[in-house]
């Protein structure tokens, strides 16, 4: 049961990370930008805001039911 409920995490796991917004790509546009941007004050919001917060969620979850299964 507990394996079944990890590989569904590692699975929305992996597809959650591809749907992000590749942040690497902005480091160039740094010089043409504004303050706001070099300092990472832009805010992220709607869907990139909730598609970070699930991330983190299952990432714990991965990470726990893990533990879990490692000490049975």
């Amino acid at each position: 049961m507990l394996e079944t409920i990890l590989l569904i995490i590692s699975v929305l796991l992996i597809v959650l990370v591809l749907l992000q917004s590749n942040k690497a790509s902005d480091a160039g546009q740094i010089i043409n930008s504004s303050n706001d941007r070099l300092f990472g004050v832009v805010k992220e919001r709607g869907m990139e805001l909730f598609i970070t917060r699930l991330t983190a969620i299952l990432g714990l979850a991965f990470v726990i039911v893990s533990l879990i299964l490692f000490l049975q």
